[in-house]
């Protein structure tokens, strides 16, 4: 076999070293290749089989890496459902503990419930009293239609009675008036016939016996026209009480008339006392509701966190003692910039990467938001200045997890992931 290198003797050495051949130009490497080709047709379909493959793979790695769209900037978000007291007290008893996983309906912190017992009592008896009125009251409304329809009756009876006694006593004065008449014509026949007998007595021409009866005569007839005179005036005024029993009566029938207006009354204050139940049965769901409130429970399930509450403590009504972070209604919020939303749709598949455990979770992009987060900042940026720079910005995006995928509730809320958002 031929040998590239040959033999040289340097100067001053005497001993024989190999010498390395010079290196070919480029012209004779490419040739020597070609011959190479032209001489292996194995080597040519290498090269064609070794370029198709780099194309098809530089074409899946094209095709991967523009199928997704991710970021860094996400985390975890669920409910923090904010625990307050509903009623102001004195807590008496503390539950739960931080970090303690409780179910929806958990007591968790008791307040005193002594002033708000009381208070119910006192409630029941309000209302036990405003029901017995209020019956008292129903009952009134058919006691008075009655009652003022029967005095509507009697009082048109004595009306007719009264007019009646109007006439009668009428009646009776003018026969008084017609005998003291009568008695004092007698009366001046009698006294005419005194003086003719006193006449006649002085002359002797009658007996004084006769002149005694005329004389007893007249003066009978005399205390006639006074009893007479004295009837008439009293039947005189006897019509007169008539008249006013008459206008007694038609004054009662008038009041008795004003019956449908009093039975109004009645039914309105039967339903002002119906009312009136009502508000108290109000006030006694109230005070229900306000002792049951002294027990607080936990809406959801989830894990108690930031409890500032102590047993013993003064709580007011809305002060917050609590929170529960609900873990089985958790999601991820993404950050994507503007320019990564431009294929991103709603329901797309997104691979949800956790750094705390290094596992994956399957879920689905849920919604995009209505405005990126720096507009929805406490302090918003003013970009109406003159020294603008455009700045790529970023909006949130809602991941759901898929069902089953939280079940082992090692997630929380503040954890941060990497989504990956499938576009195809």
């Amino acid at each position: 076999m031929a040998q590239d290198t040959d033999t040289a003797v340097r100067p001053g050495a005497g001993i024989n070293t190999p010498r390395q051949a010079a290196p070919l130009p480029a012209s004779e490497v490419d040739l020597r290749w070609k011959r190479l080709g032209a001489r292996d047709p194995r080597f040519r379909m290498f090269l064609i089989i070794g370029f198709v493959g780099l194309l098809v793979a530089v074409f899946f790695l094209w095709r991967y890496f523009t199928s997704y769209e991710s970021t860094d900037d996400a985390q975890i978000d669920g409910h923090l459902n904010s625990i307050s007291a509903r009623v102001a007290g004195h807590v008496a008893r503390l539950l739960v503990q931080d970090n303690q996983y409780v179910q929806a309906g958990t007591p968790l912190v008791e307040i005193d419930p002594k002033d708000y017992q009381v208070a119910l009592e006192r409630a029941k008896a309000d209302y036990a009293d405003a029901v017995a009125l209020a019956e008292a009251a129903r009952v009134n409304v058919p006691i008075t239609a009655v009652s003022t329809s029967s005095q509507v009756s009697a009082a048109e009876a004595d009306v007719e009675s009264a007019q009646a006694g109007v006439a009668a006593a009428r009646q009776q004065s003018e026969a008084a008036k017609a005998q003291l008449a009568q008695a004092e014509a007698n009366n001046v026949k009698a006294q005419d016939d005194l003086v003719r007998y006193r006449q006649l007595v002085d002359k002797q021409e009658i007996s004084q016996q006769q002149f005694d009866q005329a004389l007893a005569a007249a003066r009978a007839s005399e205390a006639a026209v006074n009893a007479e005179r004295a009837s008439a005036l009293a039947a005189e005024h006897e019509v007169q009480q008539a008249e006013a029993r008459r206008l007694q009566a038609d004054a009662a029938l008038r009041t008795a008339r004003t019956g449908p207006e009093q039975v109004a009354t009645t039914r309105s204050r039967a339903q002002s006392a119906a009312a009136e139940v009502d508000l108290k049965r109000a006030a006694l769901d109230q005070a229900q509701l306000n002792l049951s409130y002294t027990m607080v429970l936990a809406p959801v399930d989830g894990v108690v966190t930031n409890r500032t509450v102590e047993v013993g403590q003064n709580v007011n009504i809305g002060q917050e003692l609590m929170k529960v972070v609900n873990l089985d209604d958790i999601w991820v919020t993404a950050n994507f910039k503007e320019t990564q939303l431009k294929a991103m749709r709603v329901g797309q598949p997104v691979t949800i990467h956790v750094d705390t455990n290094g596992k994956d979770y399957k879920g689905r992009m849920q919604s995009i938001a209505g405005a990126s987060g720096a507009v929805t900042s406490l302090l918003p940026p003013e970009n109406a200045t003159g020294n603008y720079v455009k700045v790529v910005q970023r909006i949130p995006v809602k991941i759901t997890f898929d069902p089953g995928e939280t079940r082992e509730h090692v997630l929380r809320p503040g954890m941060s992931v990497e989504p990956k958002v499938w576009l195809r």
